[in-house]
């Protein structure tokens, strides 16, 4: 199944994610890895981009940046820069535009490459809900912030279920938690709720949750005699067998 971290929210700049920062890079097996920044989602910002490169140069690592809105980009330009680096880290913002664009211009299909040949996919938010069969996303927020309610979006797929970021907190308000739990009683997916400060990594055919504070998990959702019920998913040093999470 390949690399994936999926960070389910966190500031770069401030440090709320470090630890699991430094075990991306871990997990691409280089004293300095090259990563490949997307930010696709929040609609290329400049300057979310100049943090990135920032944050991640002082770990030590050479940083590329991937705009792909307002440009044509060729197929020799995407194919060099998606399937060359160590680490292609996703930015939050507006999951479903992003994932339309992906589609559009076969992003989708060459990160899939890139997985496949051993690249470590991770990203925050938008570019945790990605790498999933589905997401409980904000992105209608982006169109109209007086008036929106979450949505399901498509992912990747390259992660079984339905996975919510920013479980312990709200966009403009509107609690995570309650509403994600309203989205699973009206589907049939496994879902997968990640804190802020916290990751999913997934490892081949096992999974850890890394969490960098204390407080930060990850949970498991099913439905049950139409009921949600939420576990909450062990963390623990050692890789555990991906089924254990289904």
């Amino acid at each position: 199944m390949g690399k994936i971290v999926a960070i389910g929210g966190g500031g770069l700049r401030e440090g709320e994610t470090d630890s699991i920062d430094r075990f991306i890079l871990e997990l691409a097996g280089k004293n300095a890895p090259s990563v490949l920044f997307i930010p696709t989602a929040s609609y290329d910002s400049a300057e979310y981009g100049e943090t990135f490169a920032q944050v991640y140069g002082e770990l030590g690592c050479s940083v590329d940046v991937l705009n792909l809105l307002g440009r044509s980009p060729s197929d020799d330009e995407l194919r060099s820069k998606i399937l060359s680096p160590d680490i292609i880290y996703v930015g939050g913002g507006n999951t479903l535009k992003m994932m339309r664009r992906w589609r559009y211009l076969g992003v989708d299909s060459l990160i899939r490459q890139a997985w496949e040949n051993g690249t470590v996919l991770s990203g925050v938010s938008a570019g945790a809900i990605c790498w999933f069969e589905w997401g409980h996303s904000d992105s209608m927020a982006s169109y109209n912030p007086d008036d929106w309610k979450y949505i399901r979006v498509a992912g990747m797929g390259l992660i079984k279920g339905l996975a919510c970021p920013h479980y312990d907190s709200d966009t403009q308000g509107v609690p995570r938690r309650a509403d994600f739990h309203g989205m699973m009683l009206k589907h049939s997916d496994i879902g997968i709720a990640i804190d802020n400060s916290c990751a999913l990594a997934v490892l081949d055919h096992g999974f850890r949750v890394i969490s960098a504070v204390d407080t930060a998990g990850a949970y498991r959702l099913s439905k049950r005699q139409g009921s949600v019920v939420e576990e909450p998913i062990a963390r623990s040093d050692n890789w555990e067998p991906i089924q254990d999470l289904y």
